[in-house]
């Protein structure tokens, strides 16, 4: 399977299945000198597993991450960082008789196209239990981007109609309420909402909002790498989302050039922005002030409804789907757009290294 690495200099592999033995990553190119143990993963692990309320799949697994290289006597060493989180609640007989069917809303049909054959518990490869190994390898960046004082924050943004008021905003919420919400009364009309669609044997999509704090201004490449576009394919690659904007992103397809612009001023000996409608990006390149975007979030596709469909035989059939399921994606999924920021923002970062001459004689002849 092609497709399974990202990045350049910070680069990861993750690897496993839903319902494998374990799932982890390997990640090259971490520097030496980083203190790391297994708890600093954990905390990141801990906000993406399942069984934690009723707004996530009653499977009940652990995901605890054991590292299994690169770190000696608390530290990186330099080389390769292997990570594994062993499955331990597997109950691959629930999707037994998805085999012979392909169900609406999944990878099902396109992987038995592209493979001519698929791992049929819980969606294999193109399962959310494959974000393991981003959320493990995104806690090392993010533990990186920490020590030179950037901050990654994610959150819910809404759930199907229900949206934050951003006057109630409070980042300890989004670490409290299960849906990740930073205001506290918006949860609770989610928790009501996603409540009656359990009830009608359904499920719903929502929004993720991400802002990124003291990224320096000129980090991300001005064609094919830029800043935003990475952080669009990072988004994508995450299964359930759907759809990626910058700053105003859609709403700019109907502004004015002078409603668009963001004015330029001198503040504190500094070039900075009067407004942030671009999101933190000016031609791809990262401007100084905070990145914001966000990434929507289709409904979790296993429903327990009545769905028609088409099975392997080529008849045309009606299925009711089995097994453990999120009523919604959203909560889960705000680490991992968290910690894909994280390793996207840090690759672009040591790839900017090479960017200036004076950055190289600065670090080479300066310091010998």
């Amino acid at each position: 399977m092609a497709g399974s690495t990202y990045g350049n200099i910070f680069k990861i592999s993750t690897w496993g299945e839903s319902h494998g033995k374990a799932l982890g990553v390997v990640i090259d190119g971490c520097p030496a000198g980083l203190p790391l143990c297994e708890e600093d993963i954990q905390l990141y692990l801990n906000r993406r597993k399942p069984g934690q309320n009723s707004l996530s799949t009653p499977r009940k697994e652990d995901d605890l991450v054991e590292i299994m290289s690169g770190v000696f006597e608390g530290k990186t060493t330099g080389t390769p960082i292997s990570l594994i989180v062993r499955n331990t609640s597997q109950k691959s007989a629930d999707y037994s008789e998805i085999a012979s069917y392909y169900r609406p809303g999944h990878a099902d049909y396109t992987f038995d196209e592209k493979y001519g054959f698929r791992d049929y518990r819980g969606g294999g490869r193109s399962s959310g239990r494959e974000t393991i190994g981003r959320v493990a390898a995104g806690a090392i960046a993010a533990k990186i981007l920490k020590e030179m004082g950037i901050e990654i924050c994610a959150y819910t943004e809404s759930i199907g109609p229900v949206q934050i008021n951003y006057e109630n905003f409070d980042k300890a919420n989004i670490l409290t309420t299960p849906t990740c919400m930073p205001d506290a009364a918006a949860s609770a009309d989610a928790e009501l909402y996603l409540k009656n669609c359990r009830e009608e044997l359904d499920s719903c999509g929502g929004v993720i909002a991400c802002t990124v704090t003291n990224v320096p201004a000129g980090i991300g490449e001005p064609v094919f790498d830029k800043l935003d576009a990475g952080l669009a394919k990072a988004m994508l690659s995450i299964g359930a989302v759907k759809a990626f904007e910058m700053g105003d992103g859609i709403a700019s397809a109907f502004q004015k050039g002078s409603q668009n612009n963001d004015a330029f001023k001198m503040i504190d000996g500094k070039v900075s922005k009067i407004t942030n409608h671009s999101g933190g990006t000016l031609g791809g390149i990262s401007d100084g002030s905070p990145l914001i975007f966000r990434a929507f979030v289709k409904p979790t596709p296993s429903i327990f409804k009545e769905q028609q469909t088409v099975n392997k035989s080529g008849e045309d059939i009606t299925v009711q789907i089995k097994g453990r399921h999120d009523p919604i994606i959203v909560p889960r999924a705000v680490v991992v757009v968290e910690c894909m920021t994280a390793l996207t923002i840090l690759d672009l970062m040591m790839v900017n290294m090479s960017s200036k001459l004076d950055s190289l004689i600065s670090f080479y002849k300066d310091n010998n």
